[in-house]
């Protein structure tokens, strides 16, 4: 369950990556154990094919048996939403993390480190909130990275804002201090081709470098580690991230 505080909301699914339940009847029946005890709250999302999806969160109760900060969203039990742009966001976040530290890395010697989420700035500005930041540790060197995942509502001009508060977080020595290590990239997922251009051509107007872009659709198919990154100025093939 303390995994919970990083996620905030969790559906069936990505329960049973997290727990490493392979059967669906066993992760139901545990997400229902732990609802009627109340350690999980639990409400639904309609879905495209017209019916509904559960997702659970972190009671207070359940935040307090493991002793983590209670950073849950606030709905009524078992309530319906229609559309819900934190939902899927998180939910997103949520894959994008269980792509990197439950599934193998095709590197020899590389491992999972660390995964850090935020809630509050992490630059002096108060301008930037990642969605997430990874360690990666390979034979050659450490790979540390923040994660921007986009559902294609913000405007370029916010993405042109954050590219340089990146490039000046960068550039502070902020960043060295605060995660020890020398340098990042900020991994860009987007949900469609259409819109992983429109912002790596915003970007690529400011900068060449730290960015790297990719659609979920590539990662789910061709997974995490293969050739599906793209550079902002570049018009080669993707490439591998490591």
């Amino acid at each position: 369950m303390r995994e919970l505080s990083l996620f905030r909301i969790i559906d069936r699914e990505q329960a049973k990556v997290v727990a490493g339940f392979h059967s669906t009847t066993r992760a139901n029946s545990r997400l229902l154990a732990l609802t009627k005890a109340g350690l999980l709250k639990r409400f639904f999302i309609g879905t495209t094919a017209g019916g509904k999806k559960a997702l659970y969160y972190l009671s207070s109760a359940g935040a307090n048996l493991v002793q983590v900060q209670n950073r849950s969203p606030r709905r009524r039990a078992d309530e319906v939403v229609v559309m819900d742009f934190f939902v899927n966001h998180q939910l997103g976040i949520n894959e994008i993390y269980g792509m990197l530290k439950y599934h193998p890395i095709p590197i020899d010697g590389a491992t999972f480190v660390r995964w850090e989420a935020f809630y509050q700035p992490i630059d002096i500005q108060r301008s930037l909130i990642p969605d997430g930041y990874v360690e990666i540790q390979t034979p050659a060197k450490p790979i540390a990275a923040f994660l921007e995942y986009d559902l294609g509502h913000e405007n370029l001009t916010v993405w042109k804002a954050k590219t340089r508060s990146y490039l000046r977080y960068a550039k502070s020595g902020e960043f060295e201090r605060a995660f020890h290590q020398p340098q990042f990239r900020v991994l860009v997922v987007a949900t469609s081709d259409r819109r992983v251009e429109a912002i790596r051509r915003a970007v690529g107007e400011i900068t060449d470098k730290i960015f790297w872009f990719c659609t979920m659709d590539a990662l789910r198919h061709e997974k995490f580690w293969s050739a599906s990154w793209l550079r902002p100025r570049s018009n080669q093939e993707p490439v591998p991230l490591l």
